[in-house]
C-alpha cells in the first residue's frame, strides 16, 4: 500500500500539465492522411472515369497498298531502271522490254487498217451505183420482154402470110402443070403454036419456083418465130434477174456494212497493238518504294510474272483489333490519337472508319474449330480500321506498312 502513494500522486499531478497539447499533433496527422486517402479516391475515381471516354490497344499496326508490278505483255528485259528499297514517284519507268516485235505489230495493224479503210471506201461507193444501175437494168428488161413479145407476134404473122402464099403458090404451079398438060397433045396436032406451049412451060417452071420460095419463106418465118421465142426467153430471164435489183442492193449495202466493222475491227486491232507496245515500258501506278525486286536485264519475262513489289507510301491507315468488350461504345467517325512505337510515341490524329465484320479468328486463313466439345471462352479481338485525318502529319512518309502503333479512340464526348 506504501508504494501505490507515490503513484497516485502522480496521476494527480498530471492534471497541472496542460494534458490537450500532445493530442492536437495527432489528430492534425490523422485529418491528413485522411483527407490523402480521400484524395487519391477521388483522384482513382476520375481517372477511372475519365478513362471510361477512351478504348486503346497496343495490337495495332499500320497497314498501307502493296502493289505486285507484272508484266501484262510477255518478252525480254532490255532495262531495269530502279534498286531494291528506291523510292519512285508516280509516272516513273521501272522496267523496260524490247519493243520491237510490238513495234512490228504496230505497222501490221496500221497496215491492214488502211487496207479494211479502201474496201470500205470502195463497197460505200458501189452502193449508189448499183442502186442505179439495177433500176436501170430492170427498166431495160421490162421493155425488152415487151419488145419480145412484140417479135413474136409479128413473126407469128409473117409465118402465116407465108403458109398463105405457100396455099397460092400450090394453087398456081397446079393450074400451071394441068395447062401444061393440056397444051402437050394440042402442040402435037398443032392446034396451039410453039410459042404458046413454051410460054406454057414457062409459067409452070415459074410457078414451080413461087411455091419452092413461099415454102422457104414459111421455113424462114418458123424459124424468125422460134428466134423471138427464143429472145422472149432471154428477155423474161433478164427481166426475173432485174427484178431481183433490191436484194442486189441490199447486198452491197451489207458488204459496205461488212467492211466498215472491218475497219473497226482493224481500228480495234491497232489499239490492242498500240497498247501492247506501251506495255513494253512498265511505270509505277503510285508514289511508293520498291521491294522484292526479282527482275534482271536480259531476263525474259511472261504476262503475269510478278517482277517487284511496290510499298504505297500515300494512302496509309491503321488497322486495330480491339477486344470484343471495347466495341460497346465504339462508332465510325470517332476521332483517334495515334502513338507510333517507332518514333517515340510520335502522335498522329485519326478517326476510326469501319469495324470489322467478323473477329480476326473467324477471318483467319485456318479458323479455330471446336469438334471436342470443350468450350472455353476467350475474348475475341475485332478489326478496326482507323484513316489519318490530317495528312500533312504523314507528309514525310514516316509511316510504313507493318510499324506497330498504340491508337486512342474518343468514344464518349
Amino acid at each position: 500500500m506504501a508504494d501505490e502513494r507515490p503513484v497516485l500522486e502522480e496521476e494527480e499531478a498530471t492534471p497541472d500539465t496542460t494534458p490537450d497539447e500532445p493530442a492536437k499533433p495527432k489528430s492534425r496527422r490523422r485529418f491528413i492522411i485522411i483527407g490523402v486517402v480521400a484524395l487519391i479516391l477521388v483522384g482513382a475515381l476520375l481517372f477511372w472515369w475519365h478513362s471510361t471516354f477512351y478504348e486503346d490497344t497496343d495490337d495495332a499496326q499500320v497497314n498501307g497498298h502493296l502493289i505486285q508490278i507484272s508484266s501484262r505483255i510477255g518478252g525480254q528485259v532490255i532495262k531495269v531502271n530502279v534498286e531494291e528499297n528506291q523510292a519512285v514517284k508516280k509516272g516513273d519507268v521501272l522496267v523496260e522490254i524490247d519493243a520491237k516485235d510490238f513495234q512490228v505489230a504496230v505497222n501490221q495493224a496500221e497496215a491492214n487498217l488502211q487496207s479494211a479503210e479502201a474496201n470500205y471506201e470502195a463497197a460505200k461507193v458501189n452502193v449508189p451505183v448499183i442502186t442505179i444501175n439495177a433500176g436501170a437494168n430492170l427498166s431495160s428488161a421490162g421493155a425488152d420482154v415487151q419488145g419480145s413479145s412484140a417479135q413474136i407476134a409479128q413473126a407469128e404473122k409473117q409465118l402465116e402470110a407465108a403458109r398463105a402464099r405457100v396455099v397460092q403458090a400450090q394453087a398456081n404451079a397446079t393450074k400451071a402443070a394441068s395447062d401444061l398438060e393440056r397444051y402437050k397433045p394440042l402442040v402435037e396436032r398443032d392446034v396451039i403454036s410453039k410459042q404458046q406451049f413454051d410460054a406454057a412451060v414457062a409459067a409452070a417452071d415459074a410457078d414451080k419456083a413461087a411455091l419452092a420460095e413461099a415454102q422457104a419463106n414459111v421455113i424462114a418465118a418458123e424459124d424468125a418465130v422460134r428466134v423471138a421465142r427464143d429472145n422472149a426467153a432471154r428477155s423474161q430471164a433478164a427481166y426475173q434477174y432485174a427484178q431481183t435489183a433490191p436484194k442486189q442492193v441490199a447486198i452491197q449495202k451489207a458488204k459496205a456494212d461488212q467492211a466498215a466493222a472491218q475497219v473497226a475491227q482493224a481500228q480495234a486491232q491497232l489499239e490492242q497493238a498500240r497498247l501492247n507496245l506501251s506495255y513494253t515500258r512498265i511505270i509505277a501506278p503510285e508514289d511508293g518504294i520498291v521491294t522484292r525486286k526479282s527482275v534482271e536485264i536480259n531476263q525474259n519475262v511472261s504476262v503475269g510474272q510478278n517482277m517487284m513489289t511496290l510499298v504505297s507510301l500515300d494512302d496509309i491507315w491503321i488497322t486495330a483489333n480491339f477486344k470484343e468488350t471495347q466495341l460497346d461504345h465504339m462508332r465510325a467517325g470517332q476521332p483517334v490519337v495515334i502513338s507510333v512505337d517507332a518514333y517515340g510515341g510520335r502522335k498522329y490524329d485519326g478517326r476510326v472508319t469501319q469495324i470489322g465484320g467478323a473477329t480476326g479468328s473467324v477471318l483467319s486463313l485456318f479458323p479455330p474449330e471446336n469438334a471436342t466439345g470443350n468450350y472455353v471462352k476467350v475474348v475475341q479481338r475485332v478489326p478496326v480500321r482507323i484513316d489519318l485525318t490530317n495528312p500533312q502529319q504523314n507528309s514525310n512518309h514516316l509511316l510504313r506498312p507493318g510499324l506497330s502503333v498504340e491508337p486512342k479512340v474518343q468514344v464518349k464526348q
